[in-house]
């Protein structure tokens, strides 16, 4: 029995379709919201109305209803251009969704897309009329583990989730001239960045209190005399505006370095010259009346802001692509992101999961050459990852990349970083989060479960990238009633706050002394059958308090100061 948490959330049910700018660095003055209500049907059956951008199985959507694998969702709404927006050419765009999507106005078939996670972006120019019919036809099929599913299973559980499919993210129109800005590429290098249109045209870039910059062949490099760098406690963000031909776009940078440096005995990850710690959660991205999608955009800032208020200064987002309204937050917000890539392939529970946690040895001797050998599967996950990596790279906040998780889907993981790096050579690479280490990553990532937190910095910096997962439950605010899933249960909740203290101050503290640069508990709130979260999976509860975490915060910091001290 599902306990019905969302009552608690009445405001939440009625549904509001999101209007926040869909991409906040890369805005233009020409934008039109088509989210809201569409007819919606099903192998061409129709279903009623839904509510984009939530996904048909979501309480928001008003469909509430998973359909069977491989069908045809369509999404049918009709709009028309106001005088004046039409400039030129009319892009429409969406932000994800899963899996497949053709794409028809006015019944003409305009383009299509495959894959679930990213955006994308059509010209539909051609096919426009004074009024218009837009037909979005989505397929999804689960069955198929060669396409990047992350958590979704089609028996939801444990750590495994209930499927999404369709639109999940906002759809919009844009108008541009003839002759436009296709893209925008920021290239962070320190204390200097460099600006990227793409295409040489004639313009300028003018960033707010250092002045106007020319491009030349579509590009400028800009280092201001007294750069101020980005960081978690000062997230400095220098707004700029590019003008180029008829276009003009606003955007935003930030300056920050990120480093490896051996000081002392151990290699440790520094920010802006010196060694910081990241202290850091899971974010799995999860929402009981939205699932991909929160019921408003702020509902990002809710989720940062709660765990900066505990002193924590990193997300994990894990297996996951989020709207960039959640980087755009990060970024303003100051809150360090470490990516992960959306994994596919099929899971083995005894291989991957129980083996692994059970044997340190079987953790560094499994090869990965040999796995998932299915072209289709490494095909599908490397065109993902460079899609997810072209997307988000312009984001600050986004310090670190993970390529596989505790095994899932990797193969040749020495081959895919070196395809990563040459995507992105400013951050770091993690290639094998948790086991199945090779020879080719930035970082030695471990995850400790079920034992104690005592780990030995070998070559590279040391990352604790999970541990913890205590359960408590809040009564109430329960999603399944039935079955529980964590990892070390608590009945009180001053013991749970006493458990979740100790583990960091009586192990974590230790090892951050003898090596480690960064520790990712388990997780930012409840999900689902988990109840291991900081926050109940409704938000509505905070587990723990500012008394009992910023003591760690603290204790973390110091010891990486006083490490370097005694260098």
């Amino acid at each position: 029995m599902l306990h019905d948490l969302y009552t608690a959330r009445g405001e939440a049910l009625s549904g509001k379709p999101w209007t926040v700018y869909p991409r906040p660095q890369m805005k233009r003055d020409s934008c039109i919201n088509l989210n809201g209500e569409w007819a919606f049907f099903v192998n061409n059956v129709e279903k009623g109305k839904i509510l984009v951008p939530f996904c048909p199985e979501s309480l928001l959507s008003g469909i509430k209803e998973h359909f069977p694998e491989g069908s045809t969702l369509s999404y049918r709404r009709t709009f028309t251009l106001p005088e004046g927006f039409h400039r030129g050419r009319v892009l429409l765009h969406i932000g994800a969704a899963d899996q497949k999507a053709e794409v028809f106005v006015n019944g003409k078939a305009v383009g299509s897309h495959f894959g679930g996670y990213e955006a994308f972006s059509l010209d539909i120019t051609g096919a426009l009329r004074p009024e218009n019919t837009l037909e979005v036809r989505c397929t999804d099929d689960l069955r198929n583990l060669s396409v990047p599913y992350g958590k979704q299973v089609l028996k939801r559980g444990g750590m495994w989730y209930t499927p999404v499919s369709g639109i999940w993210q906002t759809v919009w129109l844009e108008s541009v001239p003839e002759t436009y800005i296709e893209k925008l590429n920021i290239e962070n290098r320190g204390t200097s960045v460099t600006i990227d249109i793409g295409k040489d045209i004639p313009g300028t870039v003018t960033v707010a209190g250092l002045g106007e910059y020319s491009l030349k062949n579509g590009k400028v490099t800009i280092s201001p005399e007294n750069p101020r760098l980005w960081s978690p406690e000062d997230p400095y963000l220098y707004e700029f505006t590019v003008t180029a031909g008829e276009d003009k776009v606003e955007s935003y940078f930030a300056l920050r370095t990120l480093e490896i440096k051996k000081i002392g005995e151990y290699r440790r990850l520094c920010l802006n010259g010196k060694p910081y710690f990241f202290h850091g959660l899971l974010d799995q991205g999860y929402w009981p009346d939205g699932l991909f999608t929160p019921a408003a955009p702020e509902c990002y800032a809710d989720d940062i802001l709660a765990m900066k208020k505990l002193g924590f200064n990193m997300l994990r987002k894990h297996i996951k692509v989020e709207p960039e309204e959640f980087y755009y937050q990060c970024d303003r917000l100051g809150m360090v992101v470490f990516q992960d890539m959306v994994n596919n392939g099929d899971y083995g529970y005894v291989r991957d999961t129980v083996l692994p946690t059970i044997s340190l040895t079987y953790q560094k001797i499994m090869p990965d050459k040999g796995l998932h050998k299915d072209e289709n599967v490494r095909r599908n996950f490397l065109a993902g990852m460079k899609a997810t990596v072209n997307q988000l790279k312009n984001h600050p906040s986004i310090f670190y990349w993970t390529i596989f998780n505790e095994g899932w889907g990797q193969f040749d993981s020495d081959s895919v970083y070196e395809q990563l790096r040459k995507l992105d050579d400013t951050r770091w690479i993690d290639a094998t989060s948790g086991w199945f280490r090779r020879k080719k990553t930035d970082v030695d990532s471990r995850h400790v479960y079920f034992r104690k937190v005592n780990l030995k910095a070998e070559d590279k910096p040391l990352v604790l990238s999970e541990f913890g997962g205590f359960a408590y439950k809040v009564e109430g605010h329960i999603f399944n009633t039935d079955k529980e899933y964590g990892y070390g249960s608590y009945d009180d909740l001053n013991a749970f706050c006493d458990a979740v203290a100790k583990v960091y101050m009586e192990q974590v503290v230790p090892n951050a002394k003898k090596g480690l640069c960064a520790a990712v508990y388990t997780q930012v709130s409840d999900v689902e059958d988990e109840i291991n979260g900081l926050l109940t999976y409704d938000r509505r509860v905070e587990k723990l308090k500012e008394e009992k975490m910023l003591p760690v915060a603290d204790a973390l910091q110091k010891a990486v100061e006083e490490a370097v001290c005694t260098v």
